[in-house]
Parts: structure tokens; sequence; C-alpha cells
């Protein structure tokens, strides 16, 4: 996505990414992001963040959902998925992509 979004967006083309990649590097975020504009789950929770080399493609930021920290590593297979970052004052649960280890590969 480009930010802020040109006034002429027909300009631009949608691109099909690869849904599996490979971890390239990864933190844990083990303290509350500064607010404002962190508005995740209360109470906070560490959660992982990585970067994904999705292949011929690019490399993308993602949180990595489903994963024991220690058990991350580069290269390790990822595949693409969602998370709930938070529920909303009015029950309604935010998603967002997110990437976990790949289920057929025994990660």
């Amino acid at each position: 996505m480009v930010f802020p979004l040109p006034d002429d967006i027909e300009s631009f083309e949608p691109v099909e990414l690869p849904s599996r990649g490979t971890l390239w590097s990864y933190t844990v975020q083990r303290f509350p992001p500064k607010s404002p504009p962190y508005r995740g789950a209360e109470p906070f929770e560490p959660f992982a963040l990585g970067y994904v080399e999705l292949p011929g493609a690019l490399i993308v930021e993602s949180r990595l959902t489903e994963v024991n920290f220690d058990a991350l590593r580069l290269g390790l297979p990822m595949e693409l998925t969602t998370a709930a970052l938070r529920t909303d004052p009015d029950g309604c649960v935010v998603l967002s992509y997110a990437f976990r280890p790949a289920r057929d590969t025994g990660a």
C-alpha cells in the first residue's frame, strides 16, 4: 500500500503475492509500544515481529503468530494467516494479516 494514497489510484495494478516465504529477520516485542498509535490488546502480551521474504516478490514486515519465541530462526518456512489484534469496545474483533510457521514442514 502507498501512503498517502495517490489521487490517481487507478494507475496502480494489483499484484498477487506468494502466501509462503521464509523468515528473513525477527524480534520479540516484550513491552508495549508507545501510544499512540499502538492500539493492541489489553493487557499487553509479548509478540513476535518479523520480515518474511516472499520468493520472487518482496520482504514484508508482519506479526508472527502461533510460534514459540525460542523456536524462531532465520530461514524458517512461513505461511500467511490472520491474527486478532484486539477487540474494540463495541465487540468487533480487529484482524490483521500475519505469518505463522508453515504447518507442512514440521516446524
